[in-house]
């Protein structure tokens, strides 16, 4: 396909009320606030399901309107969960059972390649890692395939290696954050899973929660949980909300309900403050499904990829989601490192970037590609 009627194929995707310049490929003028370049480390693989597996950095240059690869190394399985290192360095995770972790350079080199099977304890990555506080060690999310018990691995950052680990006090755990004191939050998703991962078993034992971790020793501060236990706590975002001096956390849920209409119409999101756990819109329409979130004006921005949109929640409307893009297979969040407030979005057939107050940018893919469910934005090279 030309580059041209790709891009005439991409905007035919989308549908976007709050977006004009998506809605109508208008182009967007470079302002003062606006960023020119932006740097993502993401994975991807061809359009074949039996394409090779791919982690790499993509540079976007906003003003021509392009997007390249910049760098990639091939990986053995679907990459997850990605962070970015203050020398520009990418740490990805396989998806799980995640059986590597894996360092690549700004320039494509495989720095480190640590294999779990290599290790003493034969846990399973389970999706997503930080940095300690102090940058001391490296956190990762991991379970025990055969009881589906979550433990946070503490590394080396360095080597990978592991030097100890945490019980997550609970199963399926799968994001991990730092709260502002330097603790340990966790969402443990609570689905039990199959000795390989992919497939949930007794749904009816589900058992989601909040758990909060001295960020020193992994000592355990506090747990949450919903009135409803069929609601998967999954990924996270912080933000300070209008009118707070605290940041609150976002919680990206999916619905793992037997009625296919209650799932379908499930809420998406869940705020936690550090005391309490709620839901604000109890509602979404969103097909139950929040792929992923990020900090945005007054709010977060959800992705919906089974239903092909992103929507805003907003702290001044909070019964209520906002659709901002209808993108086939919306997945993929971060937040733009130049425009406050701004999220970037990955959809099957390219990029967009989002703000309340600007117009929105959309570009295609380089190739076309299939980009797995998260991403990351890199310092410039």
């Amino acid at each position: 396909m030309q580059r041209r009627q790709f891009m005439q194929a991409l905007i035919g995707t989308l549908a976007c009320s709050a977006m004009p310049a998506w809605a109508t490929g208008a182009p967007t003028q470079a302002t003062a606030t606006s960023s020119t370049r932006t740097r993502i480390g993401a994975a991807w693989r061809g359009l074949a399901a039996t394409s090779p597996q791919k982690v790499g950095i993509l540079d976007i240059d906003w003003i021509n309107k392009k997007v390249d690869i910049a760098a990639t190394v091939t990986v053995p399985s679907r990459a997850h969960g990605f962070l970015a290192e203050a020398d520009g360095n990418l740490l990805a995770m396989a998806f799980r059972p995640g059986p590597w972790l894996l360092r690549m350079s700004p320039t494509g080199q495989r720095l480190n390649f640590v294999q779990i099977a290599d290790e003493s304890s034969q846990r399973r990555f389970s999706g997503h890692m930080i940095h300690s506080a102090d940058a001391a060690v490296l956190l990762t999310t991991e379970y025990e395939p055969r009881t589906g018990a979550g433990w946070i691995g503490v590394r080396d950052p360095s080597t990978l290696k592991k030097l100890d680990e945490w019980p997550s006090h609970g199963k399926d755990p799968h994001q991990l954050l730092l709260t502002p004191q330097g603790d340990i939050v966790i969402a443990n998703g609570g689905v039990p899973r199959s000795l390989d991962g992919q497939t949930k078993l007794s749904l009816a034992d589900m058992d989601s929660s909040l758990v909060l971790l001295d960020g020193r020793n992994g000592a355990l501060r506090g747990q949450w949980r919903l009135s409803d236990s069929r609601l998967s706590l999954r990924h996270m975002a912080w933000n300070t909300l209008p009118g707070q001096s605290a940041p609150v956390l976002g919680i990206a849920l999916q619905a793992e309900h037997d009625d296919r209409e209650k799932r379908l119409k499930a809420p998406i999101l869940a705020l936690w403050n550090g005391q309490s756990l709620t839901m604000p819109a109890l509602t979404a329409d969103a097909g139950g499904y929040a792929g992923d979130i990020a900090p945005a004006k007054d709010g977060f921005i959800l992705s919906a990829q089974t239903s092909h949109q992103a929507l805003w929640w907003q702290h001044g409307a909070p019964e209520k989601l906002q659709v901002i893009a209808r993108m086939q297979e919306a997945c993929a969040l971060c937040p733009t490192q130049a425009l406050a407030g701004g999220v970037l979005i990955a959809g099957a057939r390219g990029i967009g970037r989002w703000h309340a107050q600007e117009p929105a940018n959309l570009l295609p893919w380089p190739e076309p590609i299939a980009l797995d469910n998260h991403w990351v934005t890199l310092p410039q090279a």
